[in-house]
């Protein structure tokens, strides 16, 4: 079992939620096919909305990858992303990024952030988690 983060913002992550699945970096296939069934992630929401100008910086969801499938969906005319699809976690707290960085290894994953999705050692996903799941 690995671990993930995905980076999306809050809005996109509440619509993969509602369909079941989750979507990373505008679409595109190769980090999908990084997962495998099973594998965990959690997902930071630097912003409530792609428009907005105003951080949010928050890890908000959590979930488990359901299958081996990467499937590609037309998602509006002339848009096919691919998607997997995703057991989501009902969480109790969203975990702010304050939060993370309190963890010693949070200095050598801040900057792959940019990079919309990256493996994190079961230490921290699981700190992550931990905090997401308990009251």
């Amino acid at each position: 079992m690995r671990y993930f983060i995905g980076v999306a913002s809050k809005n996109h992550i509440e619509i993969g939620q509602t369909g079941g699945f989750c979507q990373l970096c505008h679409g595109k296939a190769a980090p999908l096919q990084k997962m495998r069934k099973d594998d965990k992630i959690i997902y930071y929401s630097p912003k409530l909305s792609m428009e907005s100008q105003t951080p949010y910086q928050a890890f908000t969801a959590l979930g488990t990858i359901a299958d081996e499938n990467v499937y590609q969906v037309e998602m509006f005319a002339g848009f096919f992303p691919f998607r997997r699809n995703v057991l989501w976690s009902a969480i109790v707290r969203e975990c702010p990024l304050a939060i993370a960085r309190e963890h010693n290894e949070w200095k050598g994953y801040a900057s792959k952030l940019r990079f919309g999705h990256f493996e994190v050692s079961q230490s921290f996903f699981g700190y992550l988690a931990d905090y997401m799941m308990q009251k």
